[in-house]
């Protein structure tokens, strides 16, 4: 099992930005697919970025604004966000992929998960 630890949430005001980090420990971190996921109240559990080892994926409502990136020295996988707006308002979730049987963005494909870390921002 992968440990995920995420942190630089924060509150910001609409066309802030922030850099998000999550650290793995455990298994063998390289080699496995990582995604940042968002989750607000009422509303599905939602893919924002999937790196793997050297491609990278986006959800539609943050292509041009965020960007995945990983430090395998450092087993971290950084979001950068920026011209953030309050709809990304949100708990943003680390996750690594342990299942390759359906597509990158279905949560379900990820089978190790960070505890989240608070994203707010205000008009």
């Amino acid at each position: 099992q992968v440990r995920l630890v995420e942190s630089g949430g924060g509150s910001v005001q609409a066309g802030g930005s922030l850099r998000l980090s999550c650290v793995g420990s455990g298994r063998i971190f390289s080699g496995y697919d990582m995604g940042w996921f968002r989750q607000s109240p009422g509303k599905e559990r939602e893919l924002v970025a999937a790196i793997d080892n050297s491609r990278t994926w986006y959800g539609d409502s943050v292509k041009g604004r965020f960007t995945i990136s990983r430090d395998y020295s450092k087993s971290t996988v950084y979001l950068q966000m920026t011209s953030l707006k309050p709809e990304d308002t949100a708990l943003y979730l680390c996750a690594c992929r342990t299942s390759y049987r359906a597509s990158r963005f279905n949560p379900d494909e990820y089978g190790d998960w960070g505890q989240g870390t608070q994203v707010t921002v205000s008009s």
